[in-house]
């Protein structure tokens, strides 16, 4: 099935905010202290790397990092980075790409399992990480809790962004196949309007907790957010960890 790369040149270029949001220290700390303790002493494949946000300060923790992506813009703007040379990058969907090596921790990060469409996808997107891990290592995934558990009936959107010059908000369009669309709509310093919108695919902790079962991962830990606050009913989001088993002991040990 031919995959769509929804990270064009355009989004690319201003996908990236130093010091804000995602980028600040505040967020990126926490997220590097967590999976770098996962890592150890061995290396990580981040899945959907992007323009490296995660990658490259975990990178200059020590922790060897490869990455894959579909795009290759986003993967053009890392390039451009300090740093980026200690970071290998195949390009490819990341649900089914498979590169050289066992890997302690892979991960995805800030729903980036929700850009994979269809269950099929995320099932398949599961057993590939398992197929990277060596044994004991850990799959991590950050992703949100859907919205629509606290909708009236009838709603069918949120708001989950508004300032003077943006909004963003998310259309739930299929209850049955759980697809929805995150639109954007922003007002540049000219005044001209521009909209971008792309679909993903909402999934529920416990559906990834089966997922990780039919890939052969043991649930380990879930947490509200990097800090590992409690994961609660209200929630809005969760950061879940899952584990390959460990060898079986040799016969006669």
């Amino acid at each position: 099935m031919r995959v769509e790369d929804w990270f064009g040149e355009g989004v690319a270029a201003g996908y990236d905010t130093p010091g804000v949001g995602r980028f600040s220290a505040d967020v990126l700390g926490p997220t590097v202290d967590f999976l770098a303790a996962l890592a150890g002493d061995g290396a990580a494949l981040e899945l959907g790397i992007g323009t490296g946000r995660v990658a490259l300060p975990l990178s200059e923790r020590g922790v060897p990092v490869h990455g894959i992506d579909l795009s290759p813009a986003m993967v053009a703007q890392l390039r451009e980075k300090p740093g980026a040379e200690r970071v290998d990058v195949t390009i490819g969907d990341f649900g089914t790409t498979r590169v050289d090596g066992q890997f302690r921790l892979v991960y995805l990060v800030y729903n980036t399992i929700n850009n994979l469409t269809t269950q099929d996808a995320q099932v398949e997107c599961f057993r590939n990480a398992a197929a990277h891990l060596e044994p004991g290592g850990c799959f991590v995934v950050e992703v949100g809790v859907p919205a629509l558990r606290h909708f009236p009936p009838g709603t069918t959107t949120h708001v989950f962004a508004r300032t003077e010059s943006y909004v963003g908000f998310d259309e739930y369009t299929d209850l049955t196949r759980q697809q929805m669309w995150s639109h954007h709509w922003r007002i540049g310093s000219d005044g001209t309007a521009g909209v971008f919108s792309m679909p993903f695919r909402y999934v529920w902790p416990s559906e990834l907790d089966l997922m990780a079962r039919l890939a052969g991962l043991t649930f380990r830990e879930r947490w509200a957010g990097w800090e590992r606050d409690p994961f609660v009913d209200d929630s809005p989001s969760h950061v879940s960890v899952w584990q390959k088993p460990s060898e079986p002991p040799a016969k006669g040990s």
